[in-house]
């Protein structure tokens, strides 16, 4: 039997970016950013329909000037996903695009000016239902700050943090969400760690400039799984130099490690030895490329050989184990059929489309 998940998350708020619940009792919700130039409106929508086509759950578009703000509420009707507008500094900025339809505020209140400023874009984030996710970032704590800390620190972060926070509490304005962001790994979890006990606000995760794609996965997935773990995220971004579409992979992925969500197809496969019956590596990397769209949840164990294919096919929604002279599909645990090396990408993709398939099919009778 599969162990389920004992992540116990923090309790706390919600608040509603477009239909995606953030907090609470929703699930973590999965985002990236785009990275092309927002002026050019038909790139930025192809982007960000890529990102819609592999789940993302939210993406964020930088908006820093009147030209983007007006092309943003161009590029706000051409998509479905919920929109978050990056903005630093102008607070007539987060005005306009809040008329243009943007589903969330991606400002630091104390960086927009005097507190008129703020009650202004405060009072059109009220009356249309807008959060506004406050972003606290190691890179860029004020001067005085780095004064008396002498080096950005997660107290550091946290008196940031609070300082903006009270800029909305003199408005009454409980509708936010916080990250604190640092490209050091203990110095972000320190800062997440110590805020989750201080608001009740929902926390977005993420570590700031990780990296590459591979060494940005790996540092983002140490300090956000500890984070998680710990009950402590409502929404990730997995910050790579890479392409976006690869942000929303990895954070499902990491999501999915922990039992967290369940979306597409959690591959269990073996790194392959001299024992494989077939190339493991080549299938596994081909089905994986092949199955991209599927966001429908299954199981699907792919292992070389006999020593420990049986155990983890009878636990997978569908299995393969490589054996000879043929090779044996599982089915819901049990031995189905027997399969040889021709063709045999091309049979399991066909197979796990049967399984996912028949999964929607009893969804929607379970809906009716």
């Amino acid at each position: 039997m599969k162990a389920e998940s004992t992540i116990e998350r923090r309790k706390t708020r919600q608040v509603m970016v477009g239909n995606v619940p953030v907090g609470g009792d929703a699930p973590i919700a999965v985002q990236s950013m785009t990275n092309t130039q927002t002026s050019d409106i038909e790139g930025t929508v192809a982007q960000i329909k890529r990102l819609e086509d592999v789940g993302a759950d939210l993406v964020r578009v930088s908006v820093p000037d009147m030209e983007a703000a007006e092309a943003f509420g161009k590029i706000r009707k051409k998509v479905n996903v919920p929109l978050i507008a990056d903005i630093h500094f102008d607070y007539k900025i987060a005005l306009r695009v809040a008329e243009l339809g943007v589903d969330c505020l991606r400002i630091n209140p104390g960086n927009i000016g005097n507190q008129d400023r703020i009650r202004a874009v405060v009072s059109a984030a009220r009356d249309k239902n807008i959060p506004i996710r406050i972003g606290v970032n190691a890179g860029s704590l004020g001067k005085d700050l780095l004064r008396k800390y002498k080096e950005p620190c997660a107290d550091a972060m946290i008196e940031s943090a609070l300082r903006n926070i009270d800029l909305l509490d003199k408005e009454d304005f409980q509708n936010y969400k916080l990250s604190m962001k640092s490209s050091n790994v203990f110095m972000a979890v320190d800062a997440y760690q110590k805020i989750a006990s201080q608001i009740d606000q929902p926390l977005h995760l993420g570590i700031t400039e990780a990296g590459g794609l591979r060494s940005g996965t790996v540092k983002s997935a140490v300090g956000l799984g500890y984070l998680l773990m710990q009950g402590i995220g409502d929404t990730i971004r997995i910050s790579l130099a890479a392409d976006p579409v690869e942000e929303i992979k990895v954070g499902f992925d990491l999501l999915k490690s922990l039992n967290l969500r369940s979306k597409g197809i959690n591959f269990i496969a073996c790194p392959s030895c001299s024992r494989q019956n077939f190339d493991v590596i080549d299938t596994i990397n081909e089905l994986e490329r092949r199955v991209e769209d599927i966001v429908t949840p299954l199981d699907v164990a792919i292992l070389g050989c006999i020593v420990n294919g049986p155990g983890e096919a009878k636990e997978a929604d569908l299995g393969l184990t490589g054996a000879n002279p043929a090779n044996l599909i599982y089915t819901d645990g049990k031995p189905d059929h027997k399969v040889t090396n021709e063709n045999l990408v091309d049979h399991l993709e066909a197979m796990i489309r049967q399984q996912v398939a028949v999964k929607q099919v009893l969804a929607k009778g379970e809906l009716k």
